[in-house]
């Protein structure tokens, strides 16, 4: 069973930025496509982008594109979300979550889950 543990967060003014990372343990991730997910108050969890087993390709959801990058580093075991230009309505819990090696389109794999990060952003 892998563990997902995420650090990073907090409270930052509008078009500040922010670094969430997440520390697998118990699990290798370099096998596994790691996303990255967001619920505000009162919403439904969605989508904000993924990263392939190497690193080498990344998707992400359009209201994101251009300002959040997802990296990865396999010998750490970690991943990151850096998140530019963030905008009150980017505020929400975030989460990681791995997904099945070789999967790669669809959100209803991933199969475990880090324990979400609080980000605010303050207009």
């Amino acid at each position: 069973q892998v563990q997902l543990v995420q650090s990073g967060g907090g409270l930052v003014q509008a078009g500040g930025s922010l670094r969430l990372s997440c520390a697998a343990s118990g699990h290798t991730l370099f096998m596994d496509p790691m996303g990255w997910f967001r619920q505000a108050p009162g919403k439904e969890r969605e989508f904000v982008g993924l990263i392939s087993s190497q690193g080498v390709n990344t998707r992400y959801a359009d209201p994101v594109k251009g300002r959040f990058t997802i990296s990865r580093d396999n010998a750490k075991n970690t991943v990151f979300l850096q998140m530019n230009s963030l905008k009150p309505e980017d505020t929400g819990v975030y989460y990681c979550a791995a997904k099945p090696y070789g999967s790669w389109y669809g959100e209803d794999d991933f199969h475990s889950w880090g324990q979400g990060t609080q980000v605010t952003v303050s207009s």
